[in-house]
C-alpha cells in the first residue's frame, strides 16, 4: 500500500498568534507519533505546491482569495480566532495545493492514499470567510479538484470534534459530494444539526450526526458501523477526502469528547470502508483540529498505521446507554434519504 504523507517546514511557517492552541508543535506531534509508530519508512515522501488561484476559485470567492493574498508579508486578524502572520500565507496555499496534489497523485494512481500534515487547518473556512482558525477550506478544494477531473461521487467524512460548516456549505446543493460530519453539538460554531441535509439537488447528501460531550470509543463506533458505513457503501464513492481532527481526543483541551487512539483507527477503517468499492481503496485524510500534543501523536500513529493496511485492536469500550436513543433520532432524520437505515 502506497500512502503518500505530505509535509514541510513552511506549514510551520503559519503563525496564529502569541499563545494560539494552533500552533507549529501540533506538526512536531505528527511527526513523532510517525516516529514512534515505526510509520516514517513506510511512507513515501512528498512535497506540496501552492495551489493556484483557479484551483482556490472553485471553492471561495474571489473576494476571499483576494483577502487572503492580501495578507502576504503582514499579520492580519480575520475574527479573534482567526488570524495570519507575515509567512502564513504561502502555509496557506500550500496547505490547499498539498490537498490538490494529493488528490491527483491518487488518481493518477502515483499513490494509493495520502495524509495530509498541513496548517492552517480548513474545514471551518467557509467559500467568503476565513473563520475557527482556518483560512482556506483545504478538503473543499481538494474535492473541488476531484470533480473537476470528472469524478461523479466523492465522500468528505470529517470526524473533527467541531462541525465542518465551510465544508458543508460548499457543498449543500452538490449531490455529486456526499459530505458527512459527526461532531460535539451544542458547540462551536453552532451548525450541524440533523435538519441540515442539504438542498435542491443536494438534499439528502448532508449527514451530520451531532453527539453529546463526552462519547467515546463504543458510541463512536456504533455510529460509524451503523450510520456512516451503510450509507458511504451505498453511495459508493469514486474517491473518499476524510477531515482528520483529532480534538475529539480524550484529553483535548479544546474538546468534551472521549475517543483514544484505538477509537481513531476504527473510525478511519470505516472510511476505508467507504472506499472500498468505486472507489478502489484511494483516500486522501487531511489534518484538521487536534491540540493535546500526546493525543494527535498517538492518534496520528493510529490512523496512518490503518491507512497502510496494518492490523488494529478495536475498542473494547462499552458505548453509552442512551446511545440508542441517539442512533434511533440518527435513523429518524436520514433514513428517507438513506433507505438503507431501515434495515
Amino acid at each position: 500500500m502506497r500512502v503518500g504523507l505530505y509535509d514541510d517546514p513552511v506549514f510551520g511557517e503559519h503563525d496564529a498568534g502569541p499563545g494560539h492552541p494552533e500552533r507549529p508543535e501540533r506538526l512536531e506531534a505528527v511527526r513523532r507519533g510517525l516516529r514512534q509508530g515505526g510509520l516514517v519508512e513506510a511512507l513515501v515522501p512528498l512535497a506540496p505546491r501552492p495551489a493556484t488561484r483557479a484551483e482556490l476559485l472553485r471553492v471561495h470567492t474571489p473576494e476571499h482569495v483576494d483577502r487572503v493574498a492580501a495578507a502576504e508579508g503582514k499579520s492580519v486578524r480575520f475574527d479573534p480566532d482567526t488570524a495570519m502572520g507575515p509567512r502564513s500565507y504561502g502555509a496557506a496555499t500550500r496547505a490547499a495545493g498539498a490537498v490538490v496534489d494529493a488528490v491527483e497523485s491518487v488518481l493518477d494512481g502515483a499513490i494509493d492514499r495520502a495524509f495530509c500534515s498541513v496548517r492552517p487547518p480548513g474545514h471551518h473556512a467557509t467559500p467568503d470567510r476565513a473563520m475557527g482558525f482556518c483560512v482556506l477550506n483545504n478538503v473543499a478544494v481538494g474535492v473541488a479538484a476531484a470533480l473537476a477531473r470528472g469524478l461523479s461521487r466523492v465522500a468528505v467524512i470529517d470526524f473533527d470534534v467541531h462541525h465542518g460548516n465551510g465544508t458543508q456549505e460548499a457543498f449543500y446543493r452538490d449531490r455529486r459530494v456526499l459530505f458527512v460530519s459527526s461532531h460535539q453539538f451544542p458547540f462551536y460554531p453552532g451548525t450541524g444539526d440533523l435538519d441540515e441535509v442539504g438542498e435542491g439537488d443536494g438534499r439528502g447528501f448532508t449527514v451530520n450526526l451531532p453527539m453529546p460531550a463526552g462519547m467515546g470509543d463504543g458510541d463512536y463506533r456504533r455510529a460509524y458501523r451503523e450510520i456512516v458505513e451503510p450509507i458511504g457503501r451505498v453511495f459508493d464513492p469514486e474517491l473518499v477526502l476524510v477531515s482528520a481532527g483529532f480534538d475529539a481526543y480524550r484529553d483535548d483541551p479544546l474538546g468534551g469528547m472521549a475517543l483514544t487512539p484505538a477509537g481513531f483507527a476504527e473510525l478511519m477503517d470505516v472510511c476505508l470502508a467507504v472506499a472500498s468499492g468505486a472507489a478502489r481503496g484511494r483516500l486522501v485524510a487531511v489534518l484538521e483540529g487536534g491540540y493535546d500534543m500526546d493525543g494527535i501523536a498517538d492518534s496520528t500513529a493510529a490512523v496512518v498505521g490503518r491507512m497502510l493496511g496494518r492490523l488494529f485492536s478495536a475498542p473494547d469500550a462499552a458505548p453509552r446507554p442512551d446511545v440508542e436513543r441517539l442512533l434511533e433520532a440518527y435513523r429518524t432524520a436520514h433514513a428517507r434519504h438513506w433507505p438503507v437505515l431501515r434495515a
